[in-house]
């Protein structure tokens, strides 16, 4: 099907959606016209039966009349509501005079025609046809406007839609130039010292962890199994950064590696885990990774001990993060009041970062690489992965 096709036969098709509607309303507008005019003839005294015919002739005019009245109407839509309503006006007074011209000789036929033109008779015709088609016209305006508000509603929400997916896109890719820029000079100096099969394993873990963040759309969930996936990818990358400085602890029921998360929602916390832990501290570093279930939600969670220093420094620290920010703003862009973000330092100098969101497991998860190390067996937690 053709483009022109498409738009001429979609049903989501604004204007030839109105015209539908306008159609249909015109028709119900006449058959409750005609209706209305029987019961009021019948009070009158006139056979609604023997009047049938006249009426049915009437609307059988009434109904294109009306439908011109309207394309009229709508060649003006753009206009201000007192010119529209104006041109309401003045159609109407146009048309009531034809129509009642109808009237006569329909009425001239049923009774015969008469040696005088009844001019009261005509007189009211006139005021009653003025009577339908103002109305009508009202109808159609107010159809109008009904419609256009329809139509910048929907362009509102597409313009809200495509904001809203260029803030996920600006949020999910904001890949911290700092982890590039060591990670590459972490390469050359690898091979400056000749351990070019750790280079090797670097420049890998690097492709693959960056095809895997330009591949996932920012608008559409993985499951918490694909995402640790790509975290243990960015670990590698840090563990030989940072050998035997870093353990990772990643303790995830089994039953829960099927729920949807955010793609790269763990990826800042993970990177403020190294860079404020790892990448500050002498010893080893432990950092933390678990998730639970808890009533109808998912927490996930990312802890680190930290340097004195450091945990000084956050205790006099005003307002979030980068990264910390980053996931808030997507939690709030993507779950507006169902999800959050709780932070802070406790006991022991370990800093805690939970993500609160809806829990939603999804029944069949397609194939993919194992998510955490080929060790790991399904049914269990993970504990303790060295990552060295």
């Amino acid at each position: 099907m053709t483009g022109l096709q498409a738009r001429f036969f979609s049903p989501d098709d604004p204007l030839r959606l109105l015209k539908r509607v306008t159609v249909g309303t015109c028709l119900l507008f006449w058959a409750a016209t005609f209706v209305s005019d029987s019961i009021v003839w019948g009070i009158a005294g006139v056979d609604p039966v023997d009047s049938a015919l006249g009426k049915l002739a009437g609307c059988l005019v009434g109904v294109p009349t009306c439908l011109a009245l309207a394309a009229i109407i709508y060649r003006n839509r753009d206009r201000s509501l007192p010119i529209k309503l104006g041109l309401c006006f003045v159609l109407a007074l146009l048309a009531a005079p034809l129509f009642a011209l109808l009237d006569l000789a329909i009425f001239a036929i049923d009774v015969g025609m008469p040696i005088e033109v009844p001019w009261t008779y005509v007189g009211r015709s006139i005021v009653s046809c003025f009577a339908t088609f103002i109305s009508w016209c009202c109808l159609f305006v107010a159809l109008l406007y009904h419609f256009q508000m329809r139509e910048q509603e929907r362009r509102l929400a597409a313009s809200r839609e495509e904001a809203l997916a260029a803030q996920m896109r600006a949020l999910r890719y904001q890949v911290n130039p700092h982890f590039l820029f060591n990670t590459l000079n972490s390469i050359a100096a690898l091979v400056e010292e000749g351990a070019g099969d750790r280079a090797q394993s670097m420049i890998n873990s690097l492709g693959d962890f960056l095809h895997e963040t330009l591949r996932l759309d920012p608008m559409q969930d993985t499951t918490l199994r694909q995402e640790l996936a790509m975290q243990a990818n960015y670990l590698a990358i840090e563990a030989e950064r940072f050998p035997q400085r870093m353990e990772v602890d990643i303790d995830v029921p089994a039953e829960l590696l099927t729920a949807r998360v955010p793609s790269l929602i763990l990826q800042p916390l993970i990177e403020n885990a190294v860079k404020h832990g790892v990448g500050v501290g002498m010893g080893k570093t432990g950092i933390r990774i678990a998730a639970r279930h808890v009533r109808d939600s998912l927490e996930l969670t990312v802890e680190n001990n930290l340097p004195d220093s450091e945990a000084a420094s956050y205790r006099d620290r005003h307002g979030l993060g980068i990264g910390l920010r980053n996931v808030s703003e997507r939690l709030s862009a993507r779950f507006a009041d169902h999800a959050r973000l709780e932070s802070g330092i406790g006991d022991g100098g370990v800093f805690r970062a939970v993500i609160v969101l809806p829990l939603s497991i999804e029944k069949s998860e397609p194939e993919r690489p194992a998510a955490i190390p080929p060790q790991r067996s399904a049914g269990q937690s993970v504990k303790t992965l060295q990552l060295q």
